[in-house]
């Protein structure tokens, strides 16, 4: 009898500590799940912090004023607005300063200088004016709103002039070919110019001969 007692009790404190084996290992894999479950939860709110943090770069990228804006495209002739004005005329500098304006949504930009065609007498482009400096290659963005210059130089030599009021201007691309050719008329007290000689300066976010 004696003998019994002892093996059950031995069987009893076996059977005791498996119980509790068992109640600690799933607790550990309940644990497990439950630490799983958060990591995930804290992954998906990272990638989401990750995502605003992108967007906000974004912003600040599009903000920027020179270089080119990521996703901005070329300027397109007829999402501006293309304006020129007659200066100084028959003074030393007399020019035609050209504003072009980004009526669009969406940042875009231009690059190298206007092709420019002055009135109807002559279907020759103006060679780029040999006074600016290199770099005219590069892009400038435009936000909407935002405005680049450039500007016609006038050679009138007494003799032989042409005279116009109007010219006609084309956007260049990166690959140095012509967008669409669209009239700007000229405004001003003297919107008449007269010519011997004429060259185009590169956009320039300031106008050129501000003096």
């Amino acid at each position: 009898m004696r003998t019994s007692r002892i093996r059950t009790a031995a069987l009893a404190a076996v059977t005791a500590a498996l119980a509790l084996g068992l109640t600690a290992c799933g607790g550990a894999d309940a644990d497990s799940k439950a630490a799983g479950g958060s990591a995930q939860v804290n992954s998906g709110g990272d990638a989401k912090g990750g995502a605003r943090s992108t967007n906000a770069s974004g912003g600040t990228d599009e903000a920027a004023g020179d270089g080119t804006t990521a996703g901005a495209e070329q300027c397109r002739g007829d999402e501006m607005l293309l304006t020129a004005e007659h200066r100084f005329a028959g003074q030393q500098g007399e020019h035609l300063l050209v504003t072009a304006s980004n009526k669009g949504s969406k940042p875009c930009w231009v690059t190298s200088y206007p092709t420019v065609k002055l009135g109807d007498v002559d279907s020759t482009a103006l060679p780029h004016s040999k006074k600016d400096p290199s770099g005219g290659d590069k892009h400038i963005t435009l936000q909407p709103g935002g405005k680049v210059y450039s500007a016609v130089n006038l050679f009138d030599y007494g003799s032989k002039n042409h005279t116009a009021q109007s010219f006609s201007l084309a956007l260049r691309g990166a690959d140095g070919h012509d967008g669409p050719s669209y009239s700007v008329a000229i405004k001003g007290d003297k919107p008449q110019f007269s010519w011997n000689e004429a060259d185009v300066l590169n956009w320039n976010t300031k106008k050129p001969y501000d003096f």
